[in-house]
């Protein structure tokens, strides 16, 4: 029996050329509702009888075969690809054609049977909006036209998290990402014929609020016992879905909960617990620029000249956020290996630390890309929590002129600054996507390390964002337009 990697890979594109019989018919298979292993099989049939079946969709194809899929379906698939409307150009044709040539072993002459009707598009004002099926593909704004609806999705995003189906999780992340690209509001499902990324089920909710002004769902959830409960447990720090979850089947709705009945805690989850109000409370921009203040100061006291980023939300234009993420950037190597250590320290000094994490690197670029999103990377990094200075406030304790804010300090080695740059950016779906995008669309392995070009067996370096997103074939987009 071949072993599943060999069956997997496909013939290099000059082995295919040298084979086919018929180079004015190039063939793309769609996945879409077939599945990996059935287009794999279907590849391997017809290139073994001289067909030219590309891997890849671009301008050459002249015939796209798919399998349980509507005319519709596959030129919105098309125009989300290539952003344009392909139906005059490309034969959009059933299985049958493709089972009935390999048969003939021989391109067989089309016939009405075989082709996937396209509806004509409608006149007027319900002009259908094309978008990309990646984030990375499209620039998404901090403010949009559609947050009515992509509030809605993101609540039973969260609450399928709390429940944990990361897939029906990211499947409604996915579906409020479009919505918040779109660049005019949603006023009825026909402006959403043409979009990626929307199932059934996001679609039933939208349909809904479209409709009703609002999604019982949505209501019911956001009101649950389970879902209030989740969201107050996994809102302390040091606290995961697992862990609040087993909290919540214990009895346990909420921070004082635990207080009552004397849970074990870490050292986390008790910092968590002890400042969890200030915590709770949004970081603003203007508080983020005083502590990147500080972090400079201590950082230059160490290392002077090393460089530091305001990364995360704040770098894509938030102006609210429940941490303040930094990168720094230092210009030898090994000195990201101890800058953090002496940074910690510094604060300690000036009375200012609450709480540290410190993480030492175990970075070895030997090690491919993870495929795991939610792995966390390699390099040296800190959680912490500080004490911001502020005025005091009547109910906030005799005295107490500060409140905690959360801090994570990053320090990855100069030569994979710019990947770690891009991973601790954000957004989480964008990043997801951009992953996706590469592994699937270009062979290429990405993760906050590296990026690794499976066709070449090697390491691309990158020097900026712009380098990385050329790498991929895709156009930059600037943090501001990541907000996915």
């Amino acid at each position: 029996m071949i072993p599943l990697k060999r069956r997997k890979v496909s013939l290099p594109v000059n082995q295919q050329n040298d084979t086919c019989k018929f180079p004015h018919v190039s063939i793309f298979i769609l996945e879409r509702k077939m599945g990996a292993s059935r287009r794999a099989f279907l590849t391997r049939l017809g290139r073994s009888k001289g067909f030219l079946i590309e891997e890849i969709y671009s301008s050459s194809i002249t015939h796209v075969v798919s399998e349980n899929n509507s005319g519709d379906e596959v030129q919105a698939w098309l125009g989300n690809q290539t952003g344009q409307d392909t139906s005059s150009s490309v034969h959009l044709l059933d299985i049958r054609w493709f089972t009935e040539s390999m048969d003939a072993g021989q391109p067989v002459i089309i016939q009405d049977r075989h082709i996937l009707k396209v509806k004509p598009k409608p006149d007027g004002d319900h002009t259908a909006m094309l978008l990309k099926s990646y984030a990375c593909q499209r620039r998404t704004p901090l403010k949009h036209h559609n947050s009515f609806l992509t509030e809605a999705l993101e609540i039973l995003a969260q609450n399928a998290e709390y429940n944990d189906n990361e897939g029906r999780s990211v499947a409604f992340r996915r579906a409020a990402s479009v919505l918040k690209a779109l660049p005019r509001r949603v006023r009825s499902m026909e402006d959403l014929r043409c979009l990626p990324c929307l199932g059934d089920h996001s679609q039933r909710v939208i349909k809904e609020i479209l409709e009703d002004g609002s999604s019982r769902e949505v209501e019911s959830t956001r009101q649950s016992e389970q879902y209030q409960a989740m969201k107050a447990l996994t809102g302390i720090f040091g606290v995961g879905v697992r862990t609040a979850d087993r909290w919540f089947r214990e009895g346990l709705r909420s921070p004082d909960d635990l207080i009552r009945t004397g849970q074990q805690l870490n050292r986390a989850q008790q910092a968590g617990v002890q400042y969890y109000d200030d915590l709770q409370k949004p970081v603003t921009m203007a508080e983020a620029d005083v502590i990147s203040d500080i972090v400079e100061k201590a950082v230059h006291s160490v290392l002077p000249g090393a460089e530091i980023q305001l990364m995360g939300g704040f770098r894509r234009g938030k102006e609210f956020g429940h941490d303040v993420d930094f990168i720094i950037k230092t210009f030898e190597s090994g000195q990201e290996d101890v800058i953090l250590a002496a940074v910690i320290q510094r604060f300690k000094s000036q009375n200012i630390l609450l709480y540290s994490d410190l993480q030492e690197s175990t970075f070895d670029l030997r090690q491919l890309p993870t495929h795991r999103f939610e792995a966390m990377d390699h390099f040296s990094k800190c959680f912490l929590i500080v004490k911001l200075k502020r005025e005091p406030e009547p109910d906030s304790g005799a005295g107490r002129d500060w409140r905690a804010v959360r801090v994570d300090l990053l320090a990855p080695p100069l030569e994979r600054f710019a990947y770690a740059l891009l991973g601790w950016t954000g957004s989480t779906l964008f990043e997801r996507d951009l992953r996706r995008f590469a592994r699937l669309e270009r062979g290429k392995l990405l993760d906050n390390h590296a990026l690794y070009d499976k066709a070449t067996n090697s390491f691309l370096s990158a020097d900026t964002e712009e380098d990385i997103f050329a790498h991929l074939g895709l156009e930059y987009i600037e943090p501001r337009q990541r907000n996915a």
